[in-house]
This record gives C-alpha cells, sequence and structure tokens, in this order.
C-alpha cells in the first residue's frame, strides 16, 4: 500500500514538472514589445534650418501670378482679378502692375522696399493712398498712378524724377500747395486730364509740366516766373501745356517772360 502511493506521488510530480518546463519555454519563445516614443517633430520647427527657406517661399504665389525677372515685376491684366498690391521679393526694382482692379494702397504695401526705383499702376481703381506709403522707398525715381481714381495725392518721396498722375480726379484742393516744391530732383510732372483749377507750386528742377484738360481759368506772374524780377530765366522748364483748359494765354502776357518758349497746344 505504502509503495503503491509512492509510485503514485512520484508521477504526480513528474507531471507538474513537465508543465512547468513547458510554460517557461513558451514564455522565452515570446518577442519582448518595446515600446518605442516617436518625436513630434512639430515641437522642433523653431529651431528647423528649413524654417527660413518656408518662409521664403510665401513669396513665390506672386511669382507664379505674375513674372519675375531681374528684379522686375510684372503684374499686368492678372486673372484673377488683382485687388490689392501684391508681395513683392524684397530684391524688386522694377514694378508694373497696369491694367487690374487694384482700388488702395496701404502703407505696408511697399513697407520697407529699399531697392524699388519705379512704380507703374497705370490703369487701376486707385481712390485712396494712405499717407506714408511711400515714405520707406529711398530710391524711388518713378512714380506712374495715370488712368486711376484719385481725388487727392498723398505725401510723396522726395526722390522722385518722374510722377505721372494723368487722367485722375485730382482736385486743387486735394493737391497740397506745396506738394512738389520740396521735390528738387523731380524734372517730369504730368498732372492733364484732372479737375484741378489752380497750379500748384512747382520745383526748379522741372523740365516738363503737363496741366492740360483741367479746369485752370486763371495763372500769376508767379506760376512759372518771379514777379518781381524780369531778369529771372527759368532754363530747365522745356515743355508747359495747358491746352485744354479755359484759359486764354493773351490775358497773361508777364506770365511767361522767363521760359524759353510759349506752352505748346492749341489754345483760343
Amino acid at each position: 500500500m505504502h509503495l503503491r502511493i509512492l509510485i503514485f506521488g512520484s508521477i504526480l510530480l513528474s507531471a507538474k514538472l513537465i508543465y512547468a518546463t513547458k510554460d517557461e519555454s513558451m514564455e522565452a519563445q515570446q518577442p519582448l514589445t518595446e515600446i518605442v516614443k516617436i518625436p513630434d517633430d512639430s515641437l522642433q520647427h523653431d529651431s528647423d534650418p528649413d524654417v527660413a527657406v518656408a518662409q521664403e517661399a510665401r513669396e513665390l504665389p506672386t511669382c507664379l501670378m505674375c513674372v519675375c525677372l531681374s528684379g522686375s515685376v510684372y503684374c499686368e491684366e492678372v486673372s484673377p482679378d488683382l485687388t490689392a498690391v501684391p508681395s513683392l521679393p524684397k530684391e524688386t526694382a522694377y514694378l508694373y502692375a497696369r491694367f487690374n482692379k487694384i482700388s488702395k494702397i496701404s502703407k505696408r504695401d511697399f513697407a520697407n522696399m529699399a531697392t524699388l526705383r519705379r512704380i507703374d499702376l497705370t490703369g487701376n481703381r486707385i481712390a485712396e493712398i494712405e499717407d506714408g506709403a511711400f515714405s520707406q522707398l529711398p530710391q524711388l525715381e518713378e512714380l506712374i498712378l495715370a488712368e486711376n481714381l484719385l481725388s487727392k495725392l498723398p505725401m510723396l518721396p522726395t526722390t522722385l524724377v518722374s510722377f505721372n498722375v494723368n487722367s485722375n480726379k485730382l482736385k486743387t484742393q486735394g493737391v497740397k500747395a506745396n506738394a512738389f516744391k520740396k521735390l528738387t530732383s523731380l524734372a517730369y510732372l504730368y498732372l492733364g486730364d484732372n479737375e484741378l483749377t489752380a497750379v500748384p507750386q512747382l520745383p526748379e528742377s522741372l523740365h516738363i509740366v503737363h496741366l492740360h484738360n483741367n479746369k485752370i481759368s486763371t495763372i500769376t506772374d508767379e506760376t512759372f516766373c518771379k514777379g518781381n524780377s524780369s531778369h529771372y530765366l527759368r532754363s530747365n522748364l522745356d515743355q508747359v501745356r495747358l491746352d485744354g483748359n479755359p484759359i486764354k494765354l493773351s490775358g497773361f502776357p508777364n506770365s511767361f517772360i522767363c521760359l524759353q518758349s510759349l506752352p505748346v497746344g492749341w489754345y483760343n
């Protein structure tokens, strides 16, 4: 009897050892799973060297919509409609954004564009220009705003050589009396086809001034000359246009004695 119990106990012990060994073997065969933390790239953008390139790419749409070539940007008759001055590459020297639907020029449009030399916005719908819009353009020489809807002028940069605002709605009260007087480099001034009733003060540097098709009915001996000096000669001024105004030049014989030639055009 004792021998039978001893044999049965040995069998049970052997069975437990077999099952224990099997479980350990299965655990050993199971692969270990390692939790790997993937870094969040979004937290590293500030230190990413490619961020600067991405920021510069913001200028790319302008050069897709327009033509950018060697410092010149051509945005003429853009489709879909261009209603504001586009963002310009920093090296832009010449901007041609003619025949679009731009209605306003703000201070930020040309902020810190130190290389701009010429801006041509002919044939838009510009009715408002914020004061200071051109104040940060130290090299601007030519500004063309012809065929727009301006009734008044903003402060102009003293570096201008040529200013064209023909075919707008300029009124005398919208042009400060000394608006051009401090522009000592201004040689070409085009104010034709507006609603001016008086000639603004003109700088000595002028070579050409066009005032045709306005509402100017009178001038004085001081308009182009110095009435108190018969020896004064305005040698730079080669061309004056006053045709298309309700004025009879014969009524002002002393107004042109300092000029090398009389105003050009047809007069009554």
